[in-house]
């Protein structure tokens, strides 16, 4: 069974960036709470005993995440400052 796109961090990531958001709130877009714990929760899980292939495709899900808004954020800053 398929989990709902917005019970993922990438559907709810997906889902913010539907909203046509604009530069300042993708900027400023963090994942929310329950997914940034998450991420933290597997991070110390490998660190000290290490992870389930599940765990860590999951793990590397929310670094695939990271590294995209990373990028989007960096056109955004370059956007506002092209405005300006």
């Amino acid at each position: 069974m398929a989990v709902a796109p917005d019970k993922t961090p990438i559907g709810v990531m997906s889902n913010f960036l539907g909203t046509a958001p604009s530069l300042e709130e993708i900027i400023a877009y963090r994942l929310p709470e329950y997914w940034q714990e998450r991420a933290h929760n597997l991070l110390d899980k490998n660190r000290e005993a290490g992870l389930t292939d599940d765990e860590r495709a999951e793990m590397e899900e929310f670094m695939e995440i990271d590294h995209i808004m990373t990028l989007i954020k960096a056109k955004a800053h370059r956007q506002l400052q092209e405005q300006k």
